[in-house]
């Protein structure tokens, strides 16, 4: 059976923002059915990835998405932080008449996905959290381990350094373990794809986010009442395992997943068993 094709609404929101969704179903659906909300990585262009949206029909759930501030025709947010993202989410919702969801966030979207959870938790029943990278903190080296963390030591210096960095910047093949680009070349090729897409819309949603993680996010971890799973991959060089180890130990409610033999990206493969996660809380 073919996956449903997601369609695409402009939410526009009170301050004069348009936000650009997804929603693989009917925008009349009934609220409080099972609801997913993806939460793009980092840099995307907000649509749901295909083994997403397969993986969420499989088992009669909607996916609903958006693009967060400067990223696949979302306007700009000047400033923001992680915890904004948490309005928006609901706005989103809102707009598709979606009431309670669950939140799945993959690399740069986990922080994001743990926001909407933090600020509304009526709203937000659990949490995945995929790759996703701690709050800054100097209790442990929170650089240690990755590859190429010059973009977020930038971030740490302000906008305009991380600006221009992105100007000479060049991706780190380094950065993805054999296993990530065969899951980039295989089932998760929808992701590469995206990516390649997302750059029609330039730097500024990329450095908006590292700006946004490397600082205060707005919001402690200690905040998340719902549930959250966090799923990390024991060999990532992106996002090292002491930022799920980190927030394991500060979440309230928290479930860790260590992938013995992944990766950034081939940790990705574990979406079908978190999804059946979420549908068991």
């Amino acid at each position: 059976m073919p996956s449903p094709v997601p369609i695409a609404l402009d939410v526009h929101l009170a301050d004069g923002r348009v936000l650009r969704a997804y929603d693989t179903g009917p925008v009349a659906d009934a609220a409080g059915g099972r609801v997913l909300m993806w939460h793009h990585g980092s840099p995307q262009t907000g649509a749901p990835l295909e083994p997403v949206v397969a993986a969420a029909a499989a088992r009669g759930i909607r996916v609903i998405s958006y693009a967060r501030p400067s990223y696949g025709g979302s306007s700009p947010r000047p400033g923001r932080d992680v915890a904004s993202a948490a309005d928006d989410a609901v706005a989103v919702a809102d707009a598709f008449g979606v009431d309670r969801f669950a939140s799945m966030g993959a690399s740069g979207g986990g922080p994001h996905a743990l926001a909407g959870a933090a600020r509304h938790p009526d709203r937000v029943t659990g949490v995945v959290t995929l790759a996703g990278i701690a709050p800054f903190t100097d209790r442990f080296d929170w650089f240690a381990g990755m590859r190429s963390p010059g973009g977020l030591h930038a971030a740490q210096q302000g906008r305009a350094a991380r600006a221009r960095l992105a100007e000479v910047d060049e991706f780190d093949p380094e950065q993805f373990l054999p296993v990530d680009f065969a899951a980039l070349d295989g089932a998760w090729s929808d992701l590469g794809a995206d990516v390649a897409k997302s750059a029609a819309f330039g730097d500024d949603g990329l450095i908006d986010d590292d700006v946004a993680f490397a600082n205060p996010w707005g919001f402690e971890l200690a905040e998340v009442a719902s549930p959250v799973l966090v799923v990390q991959g024991e060999g990532d060089r992106v996002v090292p395992r002491t930022h799920a180890s980190w927030m394991l130990a500060h979440l309230p409610d928290a479930t860790l997943w260590m992938r013995l033999d992944d990766g950034h990206v081939s940790v990705l493969g574990v979406v079908p068993d978190a999804m059946d996660w979420l549908l068991a809380r």
